[in-house]
């Protein structure tokens, strides 16, 4: 069930046996020369409407733009102040939270957003408190990151070994494909790729990671093997999503 295609007498009724809801967010950034600038937004929201569809659910829309200050460098990246990303989060959350929504569940395309989730979690408890909402004591985040799930990242492993990488990578690509095969990029690769470097700066990234793949070799994705990854992530999450609504 999709937030935005409900009307609000369809909430109040899911309200009334659910306080529960899965928030997709993701990042619009580089993904090097073959990967989708939208992959993270693209894999989260999927990944959510498949999740909330196994648990009848309610999924918000998406939040697309992340924290990417570090692929800036890069054209048609974008990217949220960390302190504007806590801000959107929490405005969510209080917006939701005003209606009756007590359990938020995100489910997380981007690593850079996780450091920011956290914070965001934070501050919005003690927002909702200062508020004096009733209820908010009993309001609860999550974070699953569908390229955390255990089942996800065996796979992950096993059909790319150490050509996953950490960005850019050959999982997340391979997901994409089986979401939207129109768009298969195809572009030449070098089999040199750099790995390791730590991330400061958007220009020290380009610099260190000039094609913008942290590591990975996104040559070796297929939609096949999309498929396989989006329904264990969606298997996975749905088993944690519930398992986090039902815990009181």
């Amino acid at each position: 069930m999709l937030l935005h295609l409900s009307t609000w007498p369809e909430v109040e009724t899911y309200l009334s046996h659910s306080t529960g809801m899965i928030i997709p967010i993701g990042s619009t950034e580089q993904h090097g020369p073959t990967g989708l600038i939208g992959t993270d937004a693209i894999c989260a929201e999927a990944i959510a409407k498949g999740t909330g569809e196994a648990t009848n659910a309610l999924v918000s829309p998406t939040i697309n733009v992340g924290m990417a200050l570090h692929h800036m460098a890069f054209p048609g990246s974008m990217s949220l102040q960390p302190s504007t990303l806590i801000n959107v989060i929490k405005d969510y959350i209080t917006s939701l939270t005003q209606h009756g929504f007590r359990k938020f569940f995100f489910i997380n395309g981007h690593g850079g957003n996780i450091a920011t989730l956290k914070a965001a979690f934070a501050e919005t408890y003690a927002h909702l408190a200062d508020l004096h909402l009733p209820n908010a004591d009993q309001v609860q985040c999550q974070v699953g990151n569908w390229f955390m799930c255990k089942s996800v990242y065996k796979l992950a492993k096993e059909l790319y070994a150490d050509q996953e990488g950490s960005h850019a990578t050959p999982s997340e690509v391979a997901v994409t494909q089986y979401l939207y095969p129109e768009a298969i990029k195809q572009a030449p690769l070098s089999e040199d790729v750099a790995k390791g470097y730590p991330i400061y700066g958007a220009a020290d990234f380009r610099r260190h990671y000039p094609d913008g793949r942290m590591g990975s070799n996104p040559a070796l994705a297929t939609p096949e093997h999309g498929k396989q990854l989006y329904e264990l992530a969606v298997k996975y999450l749905s088993n944690n999503y519930l398992e986090f609504v039902n815990k009181i």
